[in-house]
């Protein structure tokens, strides 16, 4: 489990294909303390560690994952949001982010207002049911509180203050960017629970 915290952004050193996988080797400032088999977030996607070798670390994305998220879009030399799993007992300052990232939205614009940074991002309608104004969802691995949504369009937006927008890869985002999303497990779960007993009400009245 994550918070959504990010810890360090990395840099992408080598992409390779394995069958219908992609490896992808990472340089980062804790890679000295990471062992095999270990999980972190990569732009909001948990994967597990495969080796290390010196400065750097290799990950390996499965089809299922390649195909709901950004990380084939990567390029060599592209910055990469990492966190590390949360640690029991300490303080939780973002939401429960679980690395499962649920699909892609486009930047459609970057408004900067001398000191904070309002992004829109276009999302599938299918999510709809998931976006709560000042709730939480994570963007590119990032915890953010919605702004605004405006359903019409299928379109939210987050203010990002200057240490995120510093911190973290927001900074390198343009309008086109694609992100990956993952929507509040609590929002995700509320959801399912009226689904089935909607359907559970429709089968007793039979």
């Amino acid at each position: 489990m994550f918070t959504g915290i990010i810890e360090d952004v990395g840099k992408v050193k080598k992409i390779q294909k394995d069958q219908t996988n992609i490896l992808i080797t990472i340089n980062c400032s804790f890679t000295n303390e990471l062992q095999v088999n270990q999980s972190i977030a990569h732009n909001g996607i948990c994967l597990s560690v495969k080796s290390v070798k010196r400065q750097t670390y290799t990950v390996c994305a499965i089809k299922e994952t390649i195909n709901k998220s950004n990380i084939k879009d990567l390029k060599i030399n592209d910055s990469i949001n990492l966190e590390r799993c949360m640690a029991i007992g300490s303080r939780m300052d973002g939401h429960i982010v679980q690395g499962h990232v649920d699909c892609t939205a486009v930047c459609l614009d970057i408004k900067n207002f001398s000191g904070s940074w309002l992004f829109t991002f276009k999302y599938p309608q299918i999510y709809q049911k998931y976006l709560i104004e000042k709730g939480s969802i994570s963007v590119n691995g990032v915890s953010l509180t919605i702004a605004k949504i405006k359903d019409k369009s299928n379109t939210f937006s987050v203010a990002i203050i200057p240490y995120t927008f510093k911190n973290t890869n927001f900074h390198e985002l343009e309008i086109g960017s694609k992100v990956n999303l993952e929507f509040d497990i609590v929002s995700k779960q509320i959801n399912r629970l009226i689904n089935l007993n909607s359907f559970a009400s429709v089968l007793l009245k039979k």
